[in-house]
């Protein structure tokens, strides 16, 4: 048996799905089976396979869509398919590398902004350009931009 920790992320995905399938955990299957199908259409979209970097990308993707889901549904009264929507969010941040915490972020924040001379909210999209590039999958873009403006209302 391979050590899932040197697959590369499809493969563990792969992996995961079989293990759903043996222990019959249907929104496993059904969530990571969804994954795999973005994951192989932005194959065919790019021609070429997929890194573990561009993976993380299109999870986040995911993501996003189901955080916004959940929300559609909570706000329509469909709790049941808001709950559904954040399972399977769960599983799909399993795959996301560790994020890094707020103060790590602010860190980098601040130190992007003395780096770029950025002196107000004209530069917010320069420095989210940059932090985004630097924290590569380890912090969402709502997060980030969100620090970003507060540090730079601050300037």
């Amino acid at each position: 048996m391979e050590d899932k920790a040197s697959l590369p992320l499809s493969g563990k995905i792969k992996s995961d799905l079989k293990q759903a399938q043996l222990s019959r955990d249907e929104i496993k299957v059904s969530t990571l089976r969804l994954f795999l199908s973005e994951i192989k259409n932005k194959e065919i979209e790019s021609g070429e396979t997929l890194s573990d970097e561009d993976i993380v990308s299109v999870c986040q993707r995911e993501i996003k869509k189901r955080k916004e889901a959940a929300a559609a549904f909570r706000s329509g009264g469909r709790e049941d398919s808001a709950l559904k929507e954040e399972a399977e969010l769960k599983i799909l941040e399993g795959y996301l590398p560790a994020q890094i915490t707020n103060e790590e972020l602010t860190k980098i924040v601040s130190d992007i902004i003395t780096e770029l001379g950025a002196s107000g909210m004209v530069d917010m999209g320069k420095v989210i350009g940059a932090v985004m590039g630097k924290v590569k999958g380890k912090a969402d873009g709502a997060t980030v931009s969100a620090v970003v403006k507060d540090k730079l209302t601050n300037v």
